[in-house]
């Protein structure tokens, strides 16, 4: 029997989760241990998604969150630490790029138990960025690299990773899209509480510390959202809005600033929005997955075959073209290529497992 060790810590961990755990619970010889380290604590960030994404219940919570990269990294390692030690698992599985992903691969690594690194061998090349440290570091701790893309093959292959770890599966958000995609459909009733009609308003959502740390940048965003012709609905992270009171910014009449949704109302924002305005991976891809348009308000960024297909825009927003990126005539790019595989991504991931493992 193999019995995994499944860390998980924040909202887009817990979506990669729900239909890995789902492929994972019909799969006869393995076994899943969740432990949540706690890095996302509000109701709305956390556990709203067990609740309607059907993940099950970790088996432990943590705790541990609202503290530093340093701090929180350094008191999950010893945390799970404790854990591997007693559970013994056959691996631990780790998503992503949180603290919360670094801390399982470190923990496990250094008590000898493989890791299986899911959305292995991303890049944005950019080592500002706590996430880009956090991905390098746990693609080169990991036993076996669960890659999406392409890309990821061939970043990891200049770095030196020994190509019988890696192997694609494809994008498990892909398959999320598809399963929860019809799921909000039925479920969720956000537009009619919001009194929206179909792609006749912009999706914004910024959380990114290089966004929200600087009052220029900050500033810049609320000023060129108040030129958009469309009315723009605005679910606010909990730090967003934070640096936005001690900033003193205001957002125009035309910006809608709600709460953080659960992910069911948040598909449904996407699937029926005009275009979508971020600084977020994940929904930089969600928005290709539904077809809708997307300005990406970063630097760079680790999907860049969306900016080759022509769904995504890269725009720093230093950059002058924002303004004209948010009046545009919102062009769609190619949906002929699917570079995230098709849709089966979640067994594969529990079919290599099993292979390696089993």
């Amino acid at each position: 029997m193999i019995k995994l060790l499944t860390v998980i810590g924040a909202r887009p961990q817990f979506i990669k989760a729900a239909i890995v755990s789902r492929a994972i619970r019909a799969t006869c010889g393995v076994n899943e241990f969740v432990v949540h380290t706690g890095q996302h604590f509000d109701r709305n960030m956390s556990h709203i998604f067990f609740e309607e994404l059907g993940v099950p219940q970790p088996n432990i919570n943590l705790g541990i969150g609202g503290g530093t990269h340093g701090q929180n990294t350094g008191r999950m390692l010893e945390a799970l630490e404790k854990v591997i030690k007693q559970e013994a698992p056959t691996a631990v599985l780790v998503y992503g790029d949180t603290d919360s992903t670094l801390a399982g691969a470190l923990s496990a690594a250094k008590l000898c138990v493989p890791v299986v690194h899911i959305e292995a061998g991303l890049r944005s090349y950019n080592q500002k960025m706590p996430e880009e440290i956090n991905r390098r570091l746990t693609d080169h701790l990991s036993d076996l690299l669960l890659v999406p893309t392409q890309q990821a093959i061939i970043n990891l292959r200049a770095e030196g990773v020994m190509s019988d770890k890696v192997v694609f599966t494809g994008d498990v958000m892909y398959d999320a899209a598809k399963h929860f995609g019809q799921l909000s459909d039925s479920r969720s009733r956000i537009l009619s509480q919001l009194d929206l009609h179909e792609r006749e308003f912009i999706l914004v959502t910024i959380h990114r510390k290089e966004n929200t740390n600087s009052r220029a940048r900050l500033c810049r965003i609320a000023d060129c959202l108040s030129e958009s012709r469309l009315p723009i609905v605005f679910p606010i992270h909990p730090r967003t809005r934070l640096r936005l009171c001690e900033l003193g910014i205001k957002l125009s009449p035309n910006v809608r600033a709600i709460d953080p949704v659960g992910y069911l109302d948040m598909i449904s924002l996407e699937k029926h929005s005009k275009l979508i305005v971020t600084d977020s991976g994940g929904i930089q891809k969600e928005a290709y997955f539904f077809g809708v348009p997307c300005v990406t308000l970063r630097d760079e960024t680790e999907w860049v075959e969306l900016i080759e297909m022509g769904w995504n825009r890269l725009i720093s927003p230093d950059s002058d073209l924002l303004h004209d990126a948010l009046r545009s005539e919102y062009a769609n790019g190619d949906m002929n290529e699917q570079p995230y595989g098709d849709g089966n991504a979640s067994l594969l991931t529990v079919r290599f497992i099993k292979k390696k493992f089993g």
